[in-house]
Order: C-alpha cells, then sequence, then structure tokens
C-alpha cells in the first residue's frame, strides 16, 4: 500500500500527537508500505488525514486538498481521519467546529477513545462509519527492562509528565501533592517529580522538576520511578499514562475524558477528594498493581496492526465509499482551499510573532 500521512514527524519532545507520526510511520514501512506526506502521487491508496487544524505546524495537507485528490486525481483512494484533539482537553473554542467540518467528507474516522467518539456524536458528527482504535507507545523504549521496582525499605518515587503547559494537564493534582508533602508523614513516605514543562509563574516546593525529555531519555527516568498518576482532564487519550504503564508503573488515575478506558484496572482511580486517601491505598496494594502491569496490553505495534488491518478492509470496500461520495465542482473547492491557507498563513503567523 501506498499511504500519504497529513503531518511530519519533528525530531524532539513535542508531544502525543508528534509521536503518533514516528509509530505509524515506523510500523508501516518494517511491513513494507510506502509513506509519503504529500498528495502528489496519482497512486495513494490511502490518505490519514491527522491534523486538521489551520494553525497547526506539523500539517502536510488538509481535508480540502484530500477532496480535490479523490474527486479529480485518484477516487480510488480512501480518506481516513484520526481524531484525537477536543476543545474540551484545552478550554479552547474553535477546534471542534474545525474538525466536524473537516471530517464532513472524509471516508472513514478513527476516534482515540469512545469518549472522544461519544463528544463528536452529541455535537452532530455522524460516526456511522468509524473506529476507536486506542493508542500505544514505542515498546522498543517503554517496557518493563530495569524498571525500578519499589522494595518498601525507602521512599517510594511517584512521578508524572506532560510536554504541555497548559493547566488542564492536571496541575491542580499536582500542586496538591506539593502541598500535602508539606506533612512529615507524607514527606517521609513519597517523593514527586515533574517532566516537562510547567505554566509560567508556577512554583512548586517540595516537587522535582525536570526538563522535557526525549523518548530514550523519558523512559529511562520513568524507570527510577516506582508509580505513576495523571491528573489530566478531559484529555482525549493522551501518550504520557501509557508510556509510564508499558515500563511498569501501576497508575493513579482521575476519571476524566478517554483516560479510565487506558488506566482501568492498572491502578486506582482518584478524585479531588480522596487524593490523599487513594495514594495511600494505590501503596498499600502496591505488589497487587506492580504485578498487573506485566499484562498491560497497550503498544505503539498493536496500534500500528489495528490501523493496518483497517486499512485493507476499507480498500476491499472502496466502490461503497466511492458512491456515497458528494458532488463538489472544481471552482468551490479552489476557492474553498485559497481562503483555507489564507487564514492557515496568518494563524501561523501568529504563533511565529507571539513566541
Amino acid at each position: 500500500m501506498k499511504i500519504a500521512l497529513g503531518s511530519k514527524y519533528l525530531d524532539g519532545p513535542y508531544g502525543g500527537g508528534n509521536l503518533f507520526i514516528k509509530n505509524i510511520r515506523n510500523l508501516l514501512t518494517s511491513e513494507g508500505h510506502e509513506i509519503v506526506y504529500d498528495l502528489l502521487d496519482d497512486d495513494i491508496d490511502i490518505i490519514l488525514l491527522t491534523n486538521p487544524l489551520i494553525d497547526s505546524e506539523h500539517s502536510t495537507f488538509s481535508h480540502l486538498d484530500i477532496i480535490y485528490y479523490q474527486k479529480f486525481v485518484n477516487p480510488n483512494s480512501i480518506s481516513i481521519q484520526r481524531i484525537n484533539e477536543c476543545d474540551e482537553r484545552k478550554n479552547t473554542k474553535n477546534v471542534n467546529k474545525q474538525i466536524i467540518k473537516s471530517n464532513s467528507e472524509m471516508d472513514y474516522t478513527i476516534f482515540v477513545s469512545s469518549w472522544l467518539k461519544n463528544l463528536y456524536k452529541d455535537q452532530g458528527m455522524d460516526v456511522s462509519h468509524s473506529k476507536v482504535i486506542l493508542s500505544g507507545s514505542d515498546n522498543n523504549f517503554f517496557n518493563r527492562n530495569l524498571y525500578s521496582k519499589w522494595d518498601r525499605n525507602e521512599k517510594i518515587k511517584l512521578v508524572t509528565h506532560h510536554w504541555s503547559n497548559n493547566w488542564m494537564k492536571g496541575f491542580k493534582t499536582y500542586l496538591a501533592i506539593d502541598k500535602i508533602l508539606d506533612k512529615d508523614e507524607w514527606n517521609k513516605r513519597i517523593e514527586f517529580t515533574y517532566i516537562g514543562n510547567i505554566p509560567k509563574d508556577l512554583s512548586f516546593k517540595n516537587t522535582t522538576i525536570i526538563e522535557p525529555l526525549g523518548e530514550k531519555e523519558l523512559a529511562n527516568e520513568l524507570k527510577k520511578h516506582n508509580l505513576y498518576i495523571t491528573g489530566s482532564i478531559n484529555e482525549p487519550s493522551g501518550n504520557h499514562h501509557i508510556e509510564a504503564a508499558q515500563c511498569g508503573l501501576p497508575i493513579l488515575y482521575i476519571n476524566s475524558g478517554g483516560v479510565t478506558e487506558y488506566c482501568k484496572d492498572y491502578g486506582i482511580e482518584f478524585n479531588d477528594s480522596n487524593l490523599e486517601e487513594k495514594i495511600n491505598e494505590i501503596i498499600e496494594q502496591y505488589d497487587v498493581y506492580e504485578k498487573k502491569m506485566e499484562t498491560y496490553p497497550l503498544s505503539s505495534e498493536k496500534m500500528g496492526q489495528e490501523f493496518l488491518f483497517l486499512f485493507s478492509e476499507l480498500l476491499s470496500k472502496k466502490i461503497s465509499f466511492i458512491k456515497k461520495r458528494k458532488n463538489v465542482s472544481k471552482f468551490k473547492i479552489y476557492i474553498h482551499k485559497f481562503l483555507w491557507k489564507l487564514n492557515r498563513i496568518y494563524y501561523l503567523l501568529i504563533i511565529k510573532l507571539n513566541r
């Protein structure tokens, strides 16, 4: 198969969407498939739209480019949109509308969690041709090799990490942990480390802060710890807790967004009112959950194989997808593409000026 990816991988710690591109690219090429990042060839089988947002610096083509390609270049190609974003994640206001609009002409949709699929369904998106494929991380890095199992003779080491410094990534929870470490009863029992970016003017008193790390360095650092916590709110999927789970760390997680779908049975749920109680509970049951982590099922390889199976299945049904596509004029597409690209240039310019 020849597969067009709508984003390019950028070296360095850039967040989960960037890692998805790297992981899916590596899996597809290892299976002998050809990867391109544009729509210049006339024999593309699968077009995967990964980020249709106007202000995305990673995107290599838009939904309008896909419509044009399928209508006037190669109608036999299948278009798929992977959705892993929403306004609810960072309190934005225009993401959902952009995604719903870009999705209206796609042949098929992949969601990263059932929570996200239901969110868009409730907002009017047609999800009749869709599937949930859970994300996974690269087990060449994120694995149990050299994991530091807690021996109960020293403080238990609690950790979390995020690329984004958005407040909704869980900083209310992380500040609460920092505060309870003022108490001798907790300071004698646990250490807390945060890896990644933090909001401006936010300071921690009892927390070790480590700058964002690349995959290899991050995996090595996670394995030095014993427990993981995520307080991320309305997270569609998230890579952070997957990476920790693959390294063997039991997880404290908040029941919000799609996180529960990834963490259920591999840790303990908490909320704002019972944080101390649940930290104590998972410490007491550490051996039980640490053993469970040996069977944690998610990885980038599993995810990639699910994508490959779906690609083959959809190509076998391409005639039905071609028949249901709407007619659209070349002039109308040109106008929309022109306006979309003007807006994109404007947004990217604003981003650069604000850096």
